[in-house]
């Protein structure tokens, strides 16, 4: 084992990478070797590799673990076998002193693979149920990580804990200089941010298209549309701007930004609490996903920190008037937003995730 050397793991979306990706600094700074292994075709290789790149990256197969049927479920069991034996390969080769996986499908032969090379797995789930893969992951795992106290109740109780948010100091490094530079909106207009995640959400796009001159007239819009989703036809509107997607520019656009649309993805969701933005939470539904955001959107809605607007119910006109809502609780929102838990700097949850190295 080399005890200055940790392997990272998680992918598919964005959420399954930002933990790691807001780690990976601070164990750079305390002298760790740092590695990762992700697939080849997912959001972690674009993440990692633009973030840092001269970071060791390896792709390694990986089956998708369905709750549904499928003919590929047959076949898939095997990528993961395969996708176990390259992790294995790789885990002997760099020989880490600790595993940490954020979730994800390609997790799971990441973590598989070090159990049986006995190395230390620690897993992160940020949902309050948690997802499927970490459910694979649990028994092979020393410790399980949660935001949500609720999650406790779905982990081993001997080998799991509620940390609560992990935030990256950087989201409050904003520059409203910046921000101005990259969209041209004035500081006398309230402006929304509106997201569907990383890929982007048709129904919300629909939505803004089909909104966009009351939209403009009352606030200034930016949104992040998804890759390949930009729309030529609103580009002209001086209250409008939108990017396919962002990273180091999210915490200046954040800085000037009055209210957040947005998916309900555990992550997200924490850091505009942290920054106290009033949100409209329109979670994946249930057809769409296992649910797990439908449950994250209801529990903030409970505690005050949001309105939540369910797909199956948006529509044009309901969009509208979720958003009225939105600016008329502002104030109230904001106030919930302010006695919330105290949350977690990657610095700190790095001194945590090592006390269980070999």
């Amino acid at each position: 084992m080399n005890n200055n050397t940790i392997v990272l793991t998680g992918g598919g979306t964005a959420g399954h990478v930002s933990l790691n990706e807001a780690i990976i600094p601070e164990l750079l700074k305390k002298g760790y070797e740092v590695h990762y292994i992700g697939s080849s075709d997912g959001i972690e290789k674009t993440i990692i590799e633009k973030g840092f790149p001269t970071l060791p990256y390896y792709s390694i197969s990986n089956g998708k673990l369905r709750r549904y049927f499928s003919v590929k479920n047959f076949s898939d069991p095997f990528k993961v076998l395969y996708g176990t034996m390259q992790a294995l390969r790789i885990l002997r080769k760099v020989k880490p002193s600790i595993v940490f996986s954020k979730g994800g499908f390609v997790s799971v032969p990441v973590v598989v693979a070090a159990k049986l090379s006995n190395i230390p797995v620690v897993i992160h789930e940020s949902d309050i149920t948690p997802g499927l893969a970490n459910k694979i992951a649990t028994p092979f795992a020393e410790h399980i990580f949660s935001v949500f106290e609720e999650t406790l109740k779905y982990l081993p109780k001997d080998k799991s804990s509620s940390i609560g948010a992990i935030i990256r100091p950087d989201l409050f490094q904003g520059d409203e200089k910046i921000a101005r530079e990259l969209t041209g909106f004035s500081p006398l207009k309230e402006t929304i941010i509106i997201m569907g995640g990383s890929q982007g959400s048709k129904n919300i796009n629909t939505a803004i298209k089909d909104n966009i001159e009351s939209l403009t007239k009352r606030f200034q819009i930016i949104h992040l549309c998804g890759k390949g989703n930009l729309d030529p036809t609103l580009k002209n509107n001086p209250n409008y701007v939108a990017f396919e997607y962002v990273t180091n520019e999210l915490p200046h656009l954040l800085k000037i930004t009055n209210y957040v649309i947005s998916r309900a993805g555990s992550n997200s969701i924490f850091e505009f609490l942290e920054l106290k933005k009033p949100m409209l939470l329109i979670p994946l539904s249930k057809n769409a996903s296992r649910g797990d955001q439908v449950l994250n959107a209801n529990f903030f809605e409970k505690q005050g920190y949001a309105i939540v607007l369910e797909e199956e119910n948006l529509t044009s006109e309901t969009f509208m008037s979720s958003i009225s809502a939105l600016a008329l609780n502002k104030e109230k929102i904001i106030d919930a937003q302010c006695m919330a838990n105290s949350s977690k700097t990657p610095e700190q949850f790095t001194e945590l995730l090592l006390t269980y190295k070999n």
